[in-house]
């Protein structure tokens, strides 16, 4: 048999009420239990000596004071000859029980006491010396407190209002949750989910938004493979038929083909490279200054290089080939295009490192911006012509980026070329 039920809802239902009803029975027994037996002995004690009193006026007939002593109790006083009672008191019971205990111990004579529960009233019958019977009749409360019983009945209350009150939000908590797995079991066979948002908790959203990201990732992934397959049909099918048309006819130099063999070369490197940004490699402690100087260096040997690093740089563990990978592509492109100057600026906070690089070159149009991040897109007409490339530069440093949790911005740089801005996260 499942003790544990399986539902998230009524597992955190157990977990808040049952703690709840543990210290409800530990307050109860420890305290509660202990004040009530002490109420009750108290109120014994003093009604066993109050009807103590009035039996010896009543042993010496002495009437009025006895009517006297009840009036001011408020305890009424009679004297029976015959008295037609149950054949089983209440003397053992938990409300009489210190009372007939504490006049046994006062009295030398026997004491019945009945309970009217139903009018909450206590009649005690005592043998007189003459043969009768006195019978005092009082409340109920007299002799028993029922206020702790009240406080346990809030306290059961109280149990009941907190389980009613959390219920709703343990459910909406629950609803997010499946919300989360149904998205995640559509995702994971290739479905979209529509209307599809991140709600409940902060940290219930954080992770419908990981999962969101996820998708976009894959998606992305997807679309690039697809691209990249498209791209080499195409861009490796032109050369190869005309170098073929060529052998065939004898109509092109050995220059030309040789012109065709490296273009294919550029871009069997290129298609490589991309699929290496994928690769898996160990992270190490990476600090960037050095690592882009070098870059910068080897990319643009002619070109003015300026800097702004901070004194003391943050560190944080990376990948650093995939990151150089990255940073190399960009600076690359960065001197490919700049006419003069080149600048990369570094900026730290608690949270992120920030990379800056911007060229004086040309810049890339608003409206362009988005297709440079495509792989296999080539922006010739609007960077400059006959530059080269097979469009997967600024691909390659993005999947990189994205693969150590960052982002790449394209912008206006105050050069008046490009400014690559890359965000990592420590």
């Amino acid at each position: 048999m499942r003790l544990i039920p399986r539902s998230f809802l009524w597992r955190t239902i157990l977990m808040i009420v049952i703690p709840l009803i543990v210290a409800l029975v530990i307050v109860a027994n420890a305290f509660f239990g202990n004040h009530w037996e002490r109420v009750h002995a108290t109120l014994a004690r003093g009604m066993a000596g109050e009807i103590t009193t009035m039996m010896r006026f009543i042993d010496s007939n002495d009437d009025d004071a006895t009517q006297t002593m009840a009036r001011s109790i408020g305890v009424n006083v009679t004297i029976n000859d015959h008295l037609n009672r149950p054949r089983h008191n209440d003397n053992h019971s938990r409300e009489a029980g210190p009372l007939a205990s504490e006049l046994s111990k006062r009295l030398n004579r026997p004491a019945a006491i009945y309970i009217d529960r139903g009018k909450r009233l206590v009649f005690i019958d005592i043998p007189t010396n003459s043969g009768q019977t006195a019978t005092f009749g009082m409340s109920l409360h007299r002799i028993y407190s029922t206020s702790t019983e009240v406080f346990i009945i809030w306290l059961i209350g109280s149990l009941l209002i907190v389980s009613i009150l959390i219920t709703p939000f343990i459910i909406l908590h629950s609803r997010s949750i499946r919300r989360i797995a149904k998205a995640a079991n559509r995702f994971g066979r290739g479905l979209d989910a529509p209307g599809f948002q991140p709600s409940g908790s902060k940290e219930i959203r954080e992770a419908a938004g990981a999962m969101i990201t996820m998708k976009e990732r894959l998606d992305r992934y997807n679309r690039t493979r697809t691209d990249m397959l498209n791209a080499v049909s195409h861009d490796l099918k032109a050369p190869l038929t005309r170098m073929r048309l060529a052998v065939e006819t004898g109509t092109e130099s050995q220059a030309d083909l040789l012109r065709d063999i490296d273009r294919m070369s550029e871009m069997i490197n290129g298609y490589l490279a991309f699929a290496r940004g994928e690769m898996p490699e160990i992270e190490q402690t990476t600090e960037l200054p050095a690592m882009l100087i070098r870059i910068a260096r080897d990319a643009a040997p002619t070109k003015k290089i300026e800097t702004d690093f901070p004194d003391a740089p943050a560190q944080f563990y990376a990948r650093p080939m995939a990151l150089a990978r990255a940073f190399g592509n960009i600076i690359e492109n960065a001197a490919r295009y700049a006419k003069k100057k080149i600048k990369i600026t570094e900026i730290d906070t608690p949270d992120q490192v920030e990379i800056i690089i911007e060229d004086d070159g040309p810049g890339i149009p608003d409206a362009r911006k988005r297709d440079a991040m495509r792989p296999f897109v080539r922006l010739d007409d609007a960077r400059g012509d006959k530059t080269g490339g097979t469009g997967l530069g600024l691909s390659i440093a993005q999947t990189a980026i994205e693969n150590h949790g960052g982002q790449i911005f394209l912008e206006d740089s105050d050069l008046g070329g490009l400014r690559v801005r890359v965000v990592l996260p420590l």
